[in-house]
């Protein structure tokens, strides 16, 4: 059996599969255009279940594209506080009012119209034109790649944009007419909770009958990737200034990692306690204690930041500073998980 015939082998396998088995997820329960194309942007590099409630909250207060089109930025990424990669939000912020202002809130229906949205690509608009619009255009992500891979027996590095581009085509050509909104999502479950990256389920796969990859015990083999970049490591110090019940914080640049966000005042490299306490002095903060030390990491996609951060009390609420209650700072105020974790390692968290 030749790649092509295996790939024409995956709908009549997995679509009777996928109607007993998919899980009960919220964006499933329609297929309207705006509730995939937010679980979509959600869901790159981020977890079903840690997207679930962010989702849930997202459509409860923005139910609609004209409201997310109007919704304040502040507001947008509170609600998108602990997701990471704010772009994500910055982006769809900016589709939205794009499709009000330019289209009277009707959603492009068209691959190509969808692709040039701001911040979706070719998978996120592969997987709008399936399963909104039953157009025939496959969503593939590295679930996907990966049971591609294995099932054709490729070792090409699915890093490459020819080998995904090659697999789109060849998967795109077996999309059944009429169904292709719940092959695009056959696909991903399958990838998801079946050809799993370690300890695949082959016994329970139905592509298994015609998988190279089990038939040659190459899974674990597969699928190839080119070597990882080395992430860059940077020092950082992290000040949480404390005044009776508030902490400070400040506004992070509008360009660069985490631009326009909210931040615990930090310094690059990692500086003593007394080089603390004398950038905190240098920020008009008179320090009545040290009380704590802490370290944490947070990793980012290219970037390892190994923190220290130095609770300190202080006397006085210096003016180039936001001072913040908890309850500030849990309704108002997006913090980025990378100094959130500091407040919840001080116990200041609510």
């Amino acid at each position: 059996m030749d790649l092509d015939a295996r790939y024409r082998k995956l709908p009549e396998a997995l679509l009777p599969w996928y109607h007993k088995h998919a899980r009960d997820l919220p964006w499933r329960q329609d297929r309207q255009a705006y509730h995939i194309w937010l679980s979509e942007i959600m869901l790159q590099q981020t977890r079903v279940e840690a997207v679930r409630d962010y989702y849930q909250r997202f459509v409860a207060e923005l139910p609609t594209i004209e409201a997310l089109a109007q919704v304040e930025e502040a507001r947008l990424l509170k609600l998108w506080e602990g997701l990471g990669y704010y772009s994500r939000a910055r982006n769809l912020h900016k589709a939205a009012q794009q499709i009000v202002h330019e289209r009277n809130g009707c959603f492009p229906s068209t691959y190509e119209e969808i692709l040039a949205l701001p911040g979706v690509g070719p998978y996120t608009a592969g997987a709008i034109a399936s399963i909104c619009f039953e157009q025939p255009v496959a969503a593939v992500d590295g679930n996907v790649l990966r049971v591609l891979s294995r099932i054709g027996e490729d070792f090409s590095p699915i890093d490459l944009p020819k080998t995904r581009r090659e697999m789109s085509i060849r998967l795109s050509n077996v999309y059944p007419k009429g169904a292709c909104g719940d092959f695009t999502q056959a696909m991903m479950e399958l990838g998801a909770m079946v050809c799993l990256p370690k300890s695949p389920r082959c016994s329970s796969c139905p592509a298994a009958d015609f998988c190279l990859a089990q038939h040659h015990s190459t899974q674990a083999q597969l699928p190839v990737r080119l070597p990882k970049r080395e992430k860059r490591v940077e020092q950082r110090t992290v000040l949480l200034l404390q005044c009776q019940d508030k902490l400070a914080i400040q506004k992070r640049e509008e360009e660069g990692l985490l631009s326009g966000l909210w931040e615990l005042p930090n310094f690059s490299g990692a500086l003593s306690p007394d080089m603390a306490l004398g950038r905190a002095a240098h920020l008009g903060v008179q320090a009545v204690e040290l009380c704590q030390e802490l370290h944490r990491v947070h990793i980012f996609t290219h970037i390892r930041w190994e923190m220290v951060c130095y609770h300190i009390l202080c006397k006085n609420m210096a003016a180039g500073l936001v001072w913040a209650t908890q309850a500030d700072l849990q309704k108002d105020y997006a913090l980025p998980t990378a100094f959130r974790i500091f407040l919840q390692a001080a116990g200041l968290a609510q």
